[in-house]
Parts: structure tokens; C-alpha cells; sequence
């Protein structure tokens, strides 16, 4: 697209707003990583120390309890997320809780894949959690804490009760590192350390409470188990995948990755100071959007408005005028314009979600990136909107 608009007059140093992977740590540089690994074996005292230390500062850092255990497991959140699901569930009867395309995913696998005979779908559209009071805390529960694609968490966990009779099995790999996860109310916790932390994809972590443990050492689930997904051995925890003896052979390169993202958040104070970013990021993102007048959170509700990712809508009377069809043009041509002006990169919205934009705003991001990047929204928008008109 040509436009004679005349462009805002600062850019953002770094342009990349992707949801995963996610921008690298400020300073990043692959100098600071400790690759004395490399080219040894992930099972030599060096490579298993190194995946020992990531287990530790992961528990450091998210706080999670001394009685939990830590495993670094293949295939990233989504690894991890199947891992649980065909490893536990069936035991019981199960709620499948979704609000977004990931959500869904769990369901349709626990539906159609695991083929669960009892299985409630409790589910709500793009920008709305569903009830969670409708939940049944006496059947294991599956749900997502932060829609990745929606931008819509959970604001808390009180709806969860501590004297549950099943497990609750969260999907948190957009909330970790950037919100506070109540690992009492949680069995099993998931996430990929690409997303908040900026890390390398391809690996996942999975947290497993006491009574997830117990699930795992007292269940035998009636399918077979690809190897990648067992954490038992004639009835008990495989406890070295806890202390770092990965079921396959992960890249020491993004370990060392990971650890040295792990270093970076202690320097901020922990979770707290990653919090304390993201919340930023998110502030000037929606301060911008409630004085656009074209634009609007995705999610309804501001409590549930997540700080990482940001799912935004064109609400513009003259683009909603427009077909569906003709409004996920528009605002691909945005995201395109800013893509080439090299000021946002790939900040469309998920291809399953409503059409629009989606800027992540974790830890990693600079405030004066995103405080840059605003004027460029509406410079992109007005752009478009005038190439449309001149169109008609």
C-alpha cells in the first residue's frame, strides 16, 4: 500500500511483538549463555547439572512449593499438556473449560482422540470467560489460566476449592512468569519457557502437585502410552525426570537459553518484577486503545484482560460496516503496513480467532517500545482506512 500520511517520528528499537516465540531478554546476546555443554551428552554430570539448575530457578522464580516436582518434557506446552491428559485422565469424570482455539484443542483431543466417555464441555466465545461456577470440582478439570489467543484469563484462583476431590490440570504457558499462579488450587501446571521468558520452542515444563503424583502412581489408564509420555515405572514416579533425566534428548543450547533468562528474572526480583513489566506493557497498550476510538480489547471484561497477550478488535463503524471477509483484510493490511515499515512484526490475530491484532506485552518486551509503536497504530489504521475509501 502507497500513502502520503506522513509517518510518527519514533520506532520502536525492537519490533518484535510476537506471541510466541517472544521477544528475547533485553541485552540478549548469545555471548551471555553458558555453552560449555554443548556437544556433551544431556546425561554427563555437566549436562545433567545444567538441567538440575533449570528445574531449580524455575522453582525459584514462579515459587512453586518444595513438594511439587519440576520436569523439562518434549514437544513444548503442547507436550506437556498431552502428557497429563493421556497420563491421567479417565480416572474420573472430567469438565473441559474453553474460551479460546487452545482450550478447544484439549477438548477436542479429550473428545474425539481419547474418546472419554464422561466429559462436560463448559465453554465460552472469544472475549468472555464461560461460568465457572457451572464447574464440578468432584471431576477432574482442564482449563486453561491466560487464552493465548483470545486474551482473556482468569483473574484469580478462588473459583477453584482447596478441598477438590479431582485434579485440576492448567494449561499456563502465556500466564507463567508474568502472573500469579495459585499452585495450591493447581494439580498439574504447563507452560513453554518461549513465551514469557523469550526462551527457544520445542520444550515444555510440567508441574505435578502431591495428589497429581498420587493420580499417576495409583492409575493405569486403559490405552497405550507413547514412551515420550510416560512419567511412571512399575507403578511409580520416574523420579529422575524431576531432577533432570529427560525422557528424550533436549537441545542443551536452549536449556542454557532458558537458564540464562532464568538469571535475568532473578535480577529483576523474581516474579514479582516480571509481573510488574508485563502490567506495564499491557497499561500502555490499553491506555492507547481506550482513547483510539477505533480499537477495543477483546476481552469484555477488565478483569480478565490478560497482561501478555493482548487481543484487540477493529471497532470502527465504517470497518464493521465491512463483511467479515473484508474486515480480516483490513486489518491484515495493518498488520502488514506495520510489518513493512519494520516497526511490529507478526502481531496478526490468531488465524482461529476473531479478526484483528494481538500484541504481546511479557516481560520481555520494553515499555518505550510499545509507548513507540501506538502512534504507528493509528498512522497504519487511518492509512488503510484512506486507501479503502479511495477504493470505493
Amino acid at each position: 500500500m502507497t500513502t502520503t500520511l506522513p509517518t510518527p517520528d519514533v520506532r520502536p528499537a525492537n519490533p518484535r511483538f510476537s506471541s510466541g516465540p517472544c521477544a528475547k531478554r533485553p541485552d540478549w546476546a548469545p555471548e551471555n549463555l553458558d555453552l560449555s555443554t554443548l556437544g556433551r551428552s544431556h546425561r554427563s554430570k555437566p549436562g545433567k547439572a545444567t538441567l538440575a539448575e533449570a528445574i531449580e530457578l524455575t522453582r525459584e522464580v514462579l515459587g512453586v512449593p518444595a513438594t511439587y516436582r519440576i520436569g523439562i518434557v518434549p514437544a513444548s506446552d503442547t507436550g506437556a499438556v498431552e502428557m497429563a491428559m493421556w497420563s491421567m485422565l479417565g480416572a474420573r469424570g472430567v469438565d473441559m473449560v474453553a474460551w479460546e482455539s487452545f482450550g478447544s484443542g484439549w477438548v477436542t483431543d479429550v473428545v474425539k482422540q481419547l474418546k472419554l466417555d464422561d466429559v462436560r464441555k463448559i465453554e465460552a466465545g472469544y472475549g468472555a470467560l464461560p461460568d465457572l461456577s457451572t464447574i464440578d470440582f468432584s471431576r477432574d478439570v482442564v482449563f486453561t489460566w491466560n487464552g493465548t489467543t483470545s486474551g482473556v484469563r482468569v483473574p484469580n484462583g478462588d473459583f477453584i476449592p482447596a478441598d477438590r476431590e479431582g485434579l485440576t490440570i492448567c494449561d499456563a504457558t502465556s500466564a507463567a512468569f508474568a502472573q500469579d499462579l495459585d499452585f495450591d488450587k493447581l494439580d498439574v501446571t504447563t507452560f513453554s519457557w518461549q513465551k514469557v521468558l523469550g526462551g527457544e520452542g520445542g520444550h515444555g515444563v510440567i508441574i505435578l502437585s502431591p495428589r497429581a503424583v498420587e493420580r499417576l502412581e495409583t492409575y493405569m489408564p486403559a490405552w497405550p502410552l507413547p514412551k515420550i509420555f510416560r512419567m511412571t515405572k512399575g507403578g511409580k514416579l520416574i523420579e529422575g525426570i524431576f531432577k533432570g533425566e529427560t525422557i528424550n534428548t533436549p537441545s542443551m543450547l536452549c536449556v542454557a537459553d532458558y537458564v540464562d533468562a532464568l538469571k535475568w528474572a532473578q535480577s529483576l526480583g523474581g516474579l514479582s518484577g516480571l509481573t510488574a513489566r508485563a502490567d506495564a506493557n499491557f497499561k500502555t497498550i490499553q491506555d492507547h486503545v481506550d482513547a483510539s476510538g477505533w480499537l477495543e480489547n477483546l476481552a469484555l471484561d477488565p478483569a480478565t484482560r490478560s497482561n501478555t497477550s493482548v487481543c484487540l478488535k477493529i471497532v470502527d463503524p465504517d470497518i464493521t460496516a465491512l463483511t467479515d471477509d473484508e474486515q480480516a483484510a483490513f486489518a491484515k493490511a495493518i498488520v502488514s503496513a506495520l510489518d513493512k515499515q519494520g516497526v511490529a512484526f507478526d502481531i496478526g490475530a490468531y488465524r482461529d480467532a476473531p479478526s484483528g491484532l494481538r500484541i504481546w506485552a511479557g516481560a520481555t518486551v520494553e515499555t518505550a517500545d510499545l509507548e513507540a509503536l501506538m502512534p504507528w497504530l493509528d498512522w497504519a489504521f487511518e492509512a488503510q482506512k484512506t486507501a479503502l475509501k479511495a477504493a470505493a
